[in-house]
């Protein structure tokens, strides 16, 4: 089954204000910008793990997830075929584009575009962060974890648990239900988010090495006038100290440090929470809306 989030790749008409806010605000590597203005950039030895393609609007294009090898691949495509959802396979072009030895895709339940891959080209001992920085946690934890807004929590849970194989970490209810899965020791690489009639995404969270490091780009966002959509806090499951900030593309980055680990698959207790914070992680006086969301419509399969 899926063992990471390996890559993300969004739309947005300010692909080209990533080219300074990645490096200066994030630390990351800038891998390149494409000739029609993708800026690509890596957080990690990974050739590139986030794509920003120039578009109208700011949305998701595709979720990248890594699988061990060709006999998964062939073993999760199988699986989604007899669950009834076409599997395409990624012509060489697209194999370039991505950077991958193997690539299948298929759209879930809400429109979501999905590419199960293996062998992302890596380069050891390459990444050189943009800004002082201690480094990002990735290797078998992956890129980080996506939360994504969706209108349907049991459809969700089941396609992401029994199709894509999933395991639940723990549940919060505030309001709204919002579950948690892991493939990986990360506490969770995936989160769904209720919202009735809507699909969306909230955020992608970069774990960075070093506490100084989610403090440091406290201050630059504070310092270059980046809105900040919580402040800084610790979460009550995965113990992650963090604070989010808008991206340019509309979708919010959790920067943390310090997240919980499931070392052991088979002593794990799914865990129930009431609370999103142990402290801290509080709004702005006047919190905005997730700005990637949209009315859920379904289309036929």
């Amino acid at each position: 089954m899926i063992e990471s989030l390996s890559y993300l790749g969004f739309t947005s008409p300010n692909a080209a204000d990533w080219q300074s806010f990645g490096p200066d605000v994030l630390g990351l590597q800038i891998a390149g910008t494409e000739p029609d203005g993708t800026v690509r950039l890596r957080v990690d030895d990974a050739v590139h793990r986030i794509s920003i393609h120039p578009g109208k609007t700011d949305d998701i294009a595709y979720v990248g997830w890594a699988v061990a090898g060709p006999a998964a691949l062939d073993s999760l495509g199988e699986t989604l075929r007899n669950a009834g959802f076409d599997t395409h396979t990624a012509d060489a072009d697209l194999l370039e584009e991505r950077q991958v030895a193997e690539l299948i895709w298929f759209e879930d339940p809400f429109g979501f575009r999905h590419e199960v891959t293996w062998g992302l080209l890596s380069k050891p001992s390459s990444f050189k962060p943009g800004r002082p920085l201690s480094g990002f946690v990735t290797g078998t934890c992956g890129l980080g974890h996506l939360v994504l807004i969706l209108p349907d929590l049991a459809r969700a849970e089941a396609f992401y648990s029994r199709v894509l194989g999933f395991r639940l970490s723990d549940r919060v209810e505030i309001g709204r239900s919002v579950r948690f899965f892991h493939c990986n020791p990360r506490h969770h690489t995936l989160a769904i988010a209720h919202a009735p009639g809507m699909v969306g995404v909230h955020h992608l969270m970069l774990e960075v090495a070093s506490l100084d490091d989610v403090g440091t780009a406290l201050d630059l966002c504070i310092a270059g006038d980046i809105p900040i959509t919580r402040g800084l806090g610790k979460h009550t499951n995965d113990l992650m100290t963090s604070f989010y900030m808008r991206s340019p593309s509309g979708f919010e980055i959790e920067y943390g440090w310090g997240g919980k680990l499931i070392d052991d698959e088979e002593s794990w207790t799914v865990g129930a929470y009431d609370a999103v914070s142990i402290w801290g992680h509080r709004h702005p006086a006047e919190p905005v809306p997730p700005a990637i969301v949209r009315p859920f419509e379904e289309t036929a399969t």
